[in-house]
């Protein structure tokens, strides 16, 4: 939200000598955030109001051009040339005077042009620094100073614009009157309610026929009609003005009025053109395949949920969002209908989002609308369009109200300083409520109504916050708690920080994404229809319509990134994710609690039942060389054993050790997949994408990735220093000759069991399948290191276990010895 301060200062009694740095100050003490400072540009030297005595038309030229004669307080006019068209005599002009110098270092001096002296310079908008219209020079209108009055607090050159960011919860700050109120109440001076208007007069029967048939979704709806607008007639300065500065373009008189209402007055408003209204309005739900065209041109096809504003000839109006493009104000409109109207604000958070139509209106009613400004507005636009476009209200108001009472909180008045640990007497607390707008009743405990531009105030806590906002966060002690001694990291936090730790380390760059997940994306990946991982969690209020689930598994969006980096120009990707991952299923629905006491065991209960399981996975996907080519050699593409690798790295980190076999599941390659097993279960795959993912996701072929339940690797007993043997190795390598589907992983546990405890260590090092190794069969080299702790082995014993190992290995796996 855009502030000028020149326009608060009306509705504000701002202290004498109060900078714009204490303004500032003022802001963030009622916990408006200001976001950025906005200051004019800069003018030097003499700059005026001038009005238009003469125009003499040139002739003989390639253009239009003009010599005038304006009086800019001097006791003779100045002669001054100019090129635009779009103002005459008697007008008032900003003149800039012989000495001035303009943004952008643009400096004025008379000078001889068009054989004539130009003594000045008739400005424009956009050479003032204060808007972007270059067509024509900027003319005042009525009501403008008399010439020769310094013109820079005229046009706004010294009025700064505060940019605040507003939370959802204060929707009411999405407007001059709520920000007038709150710097009121916050600097402790008097301030005056622009919205304190009574509504529009008006006589006779209603000025147009209206129903609401769905008052859940709109219990408000007015609706004034006015005629005879002058169509031609232009918004005033300083209207255009203040929108410019509010970041909202000028279109029309009629337009540019409900504008300046909704930012002055918080009330978003529509203009209809009343001759291209057909029938009486109806505010209703949309009906099957029903369609509107809106005013950005837009033809959208409606959903059930929508509300509408119809007539009929069907909509007219996607309701608190835009108008439909049927009945717009047009460049001849003279007749219109001005609708201001309260609407429930969930609903128009969903149309908004479901339409991808985030406008003004919508902003403001998904956070909640004062209903009491209806008329008011209405009001203070007929007001406007009659005083600057001739308009003149016709018909009775119409005001469908269909609101009951607000419901009163109660309130215990200790409550704010238990909750913030300072002291605030009773009659502090009312006079706080009092300011924020709550009536506030009884002397013990309290029974306060929240005021109807705080819809978010609907419980004790909401309360509280408001006392203590506005008695200063600054007095709110910080103390920090007394970490209990002893305590540290769990088991099951250092096992997380060392497994992204040792996958940085090995040359992995994490990249973590959004938790959420689409139908897209896990057809991308091939999952089958009954894969657990298509049982997703649906999220009520998704970011993205397209994403509307908890991830199952992290490949989705690590897969994305790698996507990501590699279509910017980057070659060679190793990248990472850790986080949690939301398996579906069926559970009980969540309870909702209230807020003014503590959850009974119970509903604890039933919450952390209705809260799905969040295990924690790590997964890689690698791209690209995993070892760079160069003068020593041509390099090594990442692959499948890559992934596996990072499997095992995580393992180790995690104090675990992990068997390798092979698998099949989606989205690997049925034949280069591994699962990875600890403690009997499967724990996680790796190896190479299915090259039909490689296509869907825009991955190179043979891309490889892995993903881990780091909490299903079994927990580990506190880590003991190996035993370190002062006695030499024996070396021996064995090379086994076996069917091909015999799993290394099983041959390495027989030559574990058979070797005992003087097996130190043992290492595949070679795999072949060829010729010699005859068909469906291949080769397994391993590389043994025995040792004995207390002596050295004698060459008999190293020969006995060598031999151990080659019977045990060809009995339990029917392996031949290699020669």
């Amino acid at each position: 939200m855009r502030v000028p301060i020149g326009w608060l200062a009306e509705h504000v009694d701002v202290p004498a000598g109060t900078t714009v740095e204490d303004l500032d100050a003022a802001f963030v003490r009622l916990g408006l955030e200001v976001e950025e400072v906005h200051r004019p540009a800069e003018v030097t030297g003499p700059l005026v109001v001038g009005r238009v005595l003469g125009i003499e038309e040139l002739t003989g030229f390639k253009k239009p051009i003009r010599y005038t004669q304006v009086d800019v307080g001097e006791p003779e006019p100045r002669g001054i040339v100019c090129g635009a068209q779009n103002f005459a005599v008697g007008d008032a002009v900003v003149v800039a005077l012989p000495g001035a110098v303009l943004p952008g270092g643009f400096a004025i001096a008379a000078r001889r042009t068009y054989d004539h002296v130009s003594d000045g310079m008739i400005c424009s908008a956009r050479e003032l620094g204060v808007g972007e219209d270059h067509a024509g020079i900027l003319v005042l209108g009525d009501g403008a100073p008399a010439p020769g009055t310094p013109a820079g607090p005229v046009v706004g050159l010294d009025d700064v614009v505060v940019e605040l960011a507003v939370t959802p919860d204060r929707g009411y700050c999405l407007s001059l009157r709520g920000i007038a109120r709150e710097m009121g109440t916050g600097l402790g001076v008097p301030w005056r309610d622009p919205g304190d208007l009574a509504a529009p007069a008006g006589s006779g029967e209603p000025a147009w026929p209206v129903a609401v048939e769905d008052a859940g979704r709109c219990d408000r709806f007015s609706m004034v009609a006015l005629e005879g607008l002058d169509p031609t007639a232009p918004s005033p300065w300083w209207m255009r003005r203040r929108l410019a500065q509010s970041g909202v373009r000028s279109i029309s008189l009629a337009v540019d009025v409900t504008n300046y209402v909704m930012l002055e007055l918080g009330q978003p408003m529509h203009a209809f053109d009343r001759d291209r209204v057909r029938g009486p309005i109806v505010v209703r739900r949309a009906r099957e395949g029903e369609r509107l065209t809106t005013l950005d041109g837009v033809d959208r096809a409606l959903a059930s949920d929508d509300l509408l504003i119809t007539d009929d000839s069907g909509p007219i109006g996607l309701a608190a969002v835009m108008g439909g493009a049927s009945t717009e104000i047009g460049a001849g409109t003279s007749a219109v209908l001005l609708e201001a109207a309260h609407w429930e604000p969930t609903g128009v958070a969903r149309t908004a989002r479901r339409h991808r139509l985030p406008s003004e209106a919508a902003k403001r009613f998904e956070r909640g609308v004062d209903p009491e400004m209806t008329t008011a507005a209405l009001a203070r636009a007929a007001a406007l369009l009659a005083e600057y476009g001739g308009a003149r209200v016709v018909g009775a108001l119409v005001d469908v109200d269909t609101r009951g009472p607000r419901p009163a909180i109660a309130l215990d008045p200790a409550l704010p300083g238990r909750v913030a640990g300072v002291p605030y007497p009773a009659g502090q607390v009312t006079a706080l409520l009092g300011a924020v707008g709550c009536a506030v009743d009884g002397d013990g405990p309290l029974r306060v109504t929240p005021p109807s531009w705080r819809p978010d105030l609907t419980d004790p806590a909401d309360l509280v916050e408001e006392v203590v906002r506005l008695a200063g966060y600054d007095d709110v002690p910080s103390v920090l708690p007394t970490a209990p001694p002893g305590r540290g990291l769990t088991d099951r936090q250092r096992r997380r920080r060392a497994v992204g730790r040792a996958l940085a380390e090995a040359g992995h760059v994490e990249a973590p994404s959004f938790p959420f997940v689409g139908t897209a994306a896990l057809d991308a990946l091939g999952l089958p229809g009954d894969d657990p991982r298509r049982q997703v969690v649906l999220v009520r209020n998704p970011l993205s319509e397209e994403e509307p689930a908890l991830r199952t598994t992290l490949l989705p969006g690590l897969l994305a990134a790698l996507a990501r980096n590699l279509s910017r120009g980057l070659r060679d990707v190793a990248l990472f994710e850790h986080g949690a991952v939301f398996p579906g299923g069926e559970r009980p629905p969540a309870p909702l609690p209230g807020v003014d006491r503590r959850p009974d065991d119970a509903t604890l209960a039933a919450l952390l039942g209705a809260v799905p399981e969040q295990p924690w996975h790590v997964a890689v996907a690698l791209a690209g060389h995993r070892e760079p080519r160069g003068w020593w050699g041509p390099g090594r593409p990442a692959g499948w054993a890559d992934a596996v690798q990072a499997a095992r790295r995580v393992a180790e980190a995690a104090g675990v050790e992990l068997t390798v076999r092979a698998g099949v599941r989606a989205p690997w390659h049925p034949g280069r997949c591994a699962e990875m097993v600890a403690g009997g279960r499967v724990v996680g795959h790796a190896g190479e994408l299915h090259p039909r993912v490689c296509a869907a996701l825009d991955l190179p072929a043979r891309t490889a990735a892995m993903e881990l339940d780091v909490d299903a690797l079994p927990p580990t007993a506190v880590p003991v220093g190996p035993r370190l043997s002062a006695f030499p190795p024996v070396f021996v390598d064995l090379a086994f000759v076996l069917a091909e589907d015999v799993p290394a992983a099983d041959v390495e546990a027989s030559i574990r069991e058979a070797g005992g405890d003087l097996l130190e260590s043992v290492r595949l090092f070679d795999v072949y399948t060829g010729p010699q190794a005859g068909e469906g069969r291949r080769s397994l080299a391993y590389s043994l290191t025995l040792r004995a702790p207390d002596r050295t082995l004698s060459g008999e014993e190293a020969a006995e276990l060598r031999q151990r190992v080659v019977a045990h290995v060809r009995q339990a796996r029917g392996a031949e010895l290699r020669g």
